[in-house]
């Protein structure tokens, strides 16, 4: 265990170090109440609206460049910056020098009341940079999906929308990285953080953050009491809403062993816990592609940034749409304590409603995806009030592995339908050894009802989710069929909704 140190980090081009303020002191809060930076915007404190978007930059592996990421201040931890570098509004311009985002954003009068355009500007930012080095320039629908954990009340969205197209059209003027990297370069020799403050009770609480899985291995089993914490997106939550003591906390964010996403020679993807929401779903879209849309309408880019994969599937959400997925694509998960490792198929993982297989000490090291069988055929379908960044009311992933058309294997997993993600046992074995036909899918969807009770609250009735789920399996069957399948796009109700954000 290293010895108590500040938080170290680079903000407004400088190396900075926090001492004393309690350890589950936010980002936001750290920027508008001490580091006077009162540019970043405090909405709705849970992640949701944008206003309070910063840039996070790390060193990529070579340590040569910074990589950008757009990130909700309000609910990262102070201590998780440990490291890196910290880019505000303040970083794009003064109003005498007003960089190419923040010019497109006058001209094209994208801005009103103003409390929502510096998180705005610095998603545009974020997307200014990374298309300036790709030598790319984004469509408007890419614009609007990236910018979709922006929320604004004034202006509507096609005049930022139209900013975001213009930025592209002024002379190139990027973010000057160079003094980034020197100064991320300087704290690569820190030890691994161990932080230690009075809590805001009070009472004195440390944090760590282990760089290698050993080490996590050996704090973890240490302090089995400890809270894990990864990307903050729900403990953030706990913070700032329920005022919730945390008592000692380890990040798992600066664990390099964790950060990987490995293709082994079987065909096997392995995803450590600590990969990113974005990045590990790039990972399984790039294996399956029909996964495309459930990874765009997974939460926001904001917040697909900060949380992690092994974060979504270890919290074990009854809605969250991680597990539906990797369940339904025959994944394991990797338990570890100490020096010993378990596995087990990620269906066995969840017990009860937030209750998992997690013994004492124990850790989410990894998840491991096989690779598609032949025949295999999927979908994923995500049900919300809203097209972007919202939680589902029912969450199906649903893949068939045909051989002549038979139904040889069922894995037909939901999220939103019980305590806890799980399959439709009953459904699959309706459709198991008998033709891929209408007469078998609706066989699967009369059986649904035997495989769940689903509760009524917010975001949906008990009844329509039942009959929601039930045509899931319809529409599945009418995108798979052998005969005349139809595109997916053209039985999705949200076809007409990116229509309308494609040509506005």
């Amino acid at each position: 265990m290293t010895a108590p140190r500040p938080i170290r980090f680079v903000h407004q081009g400088q190396l900075t170090a926090v001492a004393g303020l309690p350890p589950t002191t936010t980002v936001l809060q750290y920027l508008r109440e001490h580091a006077r930076c009162a540019g970043t915007k405090e909405g709705c404190a849970e992640g949701d609206c944008g206003a309070c978007t910063v840039l996070v930059g790390e060193l990529d592996a070579q340590g040569d460049a910074v990589e950008l990421r757009n990130v909700n201040a309000c609910i990262q931890l102070l201590p998780m910056l440990d490291g890196k570098a910290l880019l505000t509004v303040e970083d794009l311009g003064g109003s005498a020098d007003l960089n190419p985002v923040q010019q497109a954003l006058v001209d094209c009068h994208g801005s009103q009341c103003g409390f929502c355009t510096p998180g705005f500007a610095m998603t545009m930012q974020a997307i200014y940079e990374r298309h300036q080095a790709a030598g790319t320039r984004p469509a408007r629908q890419e614009l609007a999906d990236d910018l979709s954990g922006n929320l604004c009340r004034c202006t509507g969205y096609r005049p930022i929308l139209d900013a975001g197209e213009r930025m592209f059209d002024a002379p190139v003027r990027t973010l000057d990285r160079a003094p980034i990297v020197e100064a991320l370069r300087a704290l690569r020799d820190d030890p691994s953080l161990h932080y230690e403050a009075p809590s805001r009770s009070g009472a004195m609480q440390r944090v760590f953050a282990p760089r290698s899985a050993d080490e996590l291995a050996a704090l973890r089993e240490a302090m089995p009491q400890a809270r894990l914490v990864a990307g903050a997106t729900d403990v953030g939550l706990w913070v700032n809403k329920q005022q919730r003591e945390l008592g000692d906390v380890i990040l798992t964010g600066r664990v390099d062993d964790l950060r990987r996403v490995e293709q082994a020679p079987d065909g096997l993807l392995r995803i450590g816990a600590a990969v990113s929401l974005e990045d590990a779903w790039a990972a399984l879209t790039a294996r399956v592609p029909a996964l495309r849309e459930l990874w765009l309408r997974f939460a926001s880019p904001p917040v697909r940034h900060a949380g992690t994969l092994g974060g979504n599937i270890a919290n074990g959400s009854p809605i969250g749409d991680g597990a539906p997925a990797l369940i339904a694509l025959g994944a394991r998960i990797v338990l570890r304590r100490g020096a010993t490792r378990r596995a087990m198929p990620l269906e066995d993982f969840y017990l009860d409603y937030m209750k998992n297989a997690l013994e004492a000490g124990e850790f989410v090291e990894s998840l491991e995806v096989p690779a598609l069988p032949a025949g295999t055929r999927l979908r994923g379908y995500k049900l919300a009030k809203r097209y972007d960044s919202d939680i589902s009311a029912v969450c199906a992933v649903l893949s068939l592995r045909l051989e002549d058309g038979v139904v040889r294997d069922a894995r037909f997993a939901f999220g939103g339908m019980a305590a806890i993600v799980k399959r439709a046992a009953k459904a699959e074995a309706a459709v198991a050894g008998r033709a891929w036909d209408e007469a078998a899918s609706l066989a699967a969807a009369e059986a649904l009802r035997e495989d769940f009770s689903p509760m009524t609250d917010l975001r949906a009735s008990a009844s329509y989710r039942e009959r929601a789920a039930a045509n899931l399996i319809r529409r599945f069957w009418l995108e798979t069929r052998a005969n005349a399948p139809i595109a997916a796009e053209s039985a999705s109700v949200w076809q007409a909704v990116n229509l309308q954000r494609s040509v506005a």
